[in-house]
Formats: C-alpha cells, structure tokens, sequence
C-alpha cells in the first residue's frame, strides 16, 4: 500500500488534488510550490514532465510547459531535484506526463527513481491500457506506482470495469473530451456521465479533472467522484506576481473557507 491507498482509506470525500509543472515558473521552484501547497491543504500533487508537444493541455498548461523547457527542466533534473521531496512533502505525489519522455528515460529506470524520491503513481494519458498491462505493469507494480487511467464520456462500460480490474490507486474521470483549461460546466451531459460511472459502483476511488477551477466546481465534481483535481487555474496562478504567497488563499477558496480574489 502506497501514499494514495493510504489516503483513500483516511479520507473518502471532497479530496483535492492540484497539478503544476515542473520547473515552471522557475526551474527550481518545484519543490517550494509542493511543499506550500501541502500546508496550505491540498491532499495529494501532480506534477506535470513539462514536453515539447502537449497536444491535450490548453494554452496555460501548454506555455507553462514550454517556458519550463526554456528554463532547463528535463526528467533528470526534476528526478534530480526530487531527491529532496520527502525531507518537505509527506502527501502523495504523482508525476503526470506524455509517454515520450518516459519511453526515452527508459520505463524501468523512471519506474526505479520515482521509487528512490518518493514518489506513488504515474499519470500518462497516451499510454494505451494493453501496453500498460502486457509491457509495464510489473514494473510499475515491483516499484509501488500506482498507474492512473483516464476515462471520458466516451469510454465504454467494458472498458471502464476493465480500468477498474488494473488500476490500484484512483480513476481520473475527465468531465469532457476537450483539452485542459476549458470552463466545463457539471451540468447535463456531464451529470448523466458522472451519474453513470457512480451507478457502476467501481471498486476504486474517481478524481474528477478538466474544468475544475473554484469552490463552486469542485462541490459539484465532489458529489459524484471522492474529489477533484485542478490544474489550470492553479498553473495560471503561477504566472502572476508573488504567487508563493497567494497559494494558502487559492486552496481555501477552492475548500470554501473564504473568497478568492
């Protein structure tokens, strides 16, 4: 049992995950932004392997990830910088990215340094289920990741049990199809999907992600999945002045404890 089965178990509902890129706004910032965000009240953190054609993400998630790349970020230097993680970050930590650059740091080695830094699970969209399953998932398993799978209102019901059967951790429920940043509203379409996937009483817990921005969004995506995951809003913040300080009210916003400007 890793940092996220531990988490699930503590904690059923109105969980908050929050995703930024590595190495963005400054390359040496990662662990600073992690370790903030942990005190401010986030339960667990994506950090995002900043790539040169993220095809999926919105204009924020994709220029963070660019000027990342012009600051230096590589996987080895983030491995690098992770090194330190839990001396500063006891929550559960995944690393989020596109399969290229873990196919070119070699599956093995990346499975083996995020075991060495403390990490618990990976999250690559683009990674196909059979590859995972036929190629990886010892791998991923003899290093305690858990492997994070994505489903959309597209997904089948089979593949869906079939998601469920392989994963060990927590299913990422997309609310749409569309790339990352987008304004989605909880509404119609999306409350029958997500009505859907509850009704299916899968076996492991569901974070809700895309278009989760403030308090009002992540209470709709709590009622139906054990909480939600931000990402644009929170890597937009990072573009602003003096944004380490304004991390704590951002998190409270989004838990509702008081108003965000």
């Amino acid at each position: 049992m890793n940092r996220i089965n531990q988490l699930f178990d503590q904690k059923k509902e109105n969980i908050l995950s929050i995703y930024f890129t590595a190495g963005y706004p400054e390359l040496n910032s990662t662990l600073d932004i992690a370790q903030a965000l942990e005190e401010a009240g986030a339960d667990f953190l994506e950090i995002g392997i900043p790539y040169s054609d993220p095809l999926a993400d919105g204009p924020v998630i994709q220029n963070s990830s660019l000027k990342s790349i012009e600051n230096g970020m590589t996987l080895p230097i983030l491995f690098d910088q992770l090194k330190d993680l839990r001396k500063r970050v006891t929550i559960p930590v995944l690393l989020m990215g596109y399969v290229n650059p873990i196919l070119q740091y070699g599956v093995e080695k990346f499975c083996a340094s995020c075991k060495e830094v403390g990490v618990d699970g990976v999250i690559a969209p683009d990674l196909p289920m059979y590859e995972y399953e036929e190629m990886y998932m010892d791998c991923f398993k003899s290093n305690n990741l858990s492997n994070i799978f994505l489903i959309t209102p597209q997904t089948s019901d089979e593949r869906i049990r079939k998601i469920d059967e392989l994963s060990n951790g927590f299913i990422y429920l997309l609310s749409s199809s569309s790339t990352t940043g987008k304004d989605v509203s909880l509404s119609d379409i999306t409350e029958n999907y997500f009505s859907r996937l509850k009704n299916m009483n899968l076996k492991n817990p569901t974070m809700i992600g895309f278009g989760i921005s403030d308090n009002k969004s992540f209470n709709k995506a709590a009622q139906y999945a054990n909480g939600a995951i931000v990402g644009s809003a929170f890597v937009k913040l990072l573009s602003e002045d003096n944004y380490m300080e304004k991390i704590p009210d951002f998190i409270s916003s989004l838990k509702g404890k008081q108003e965000f400007a």
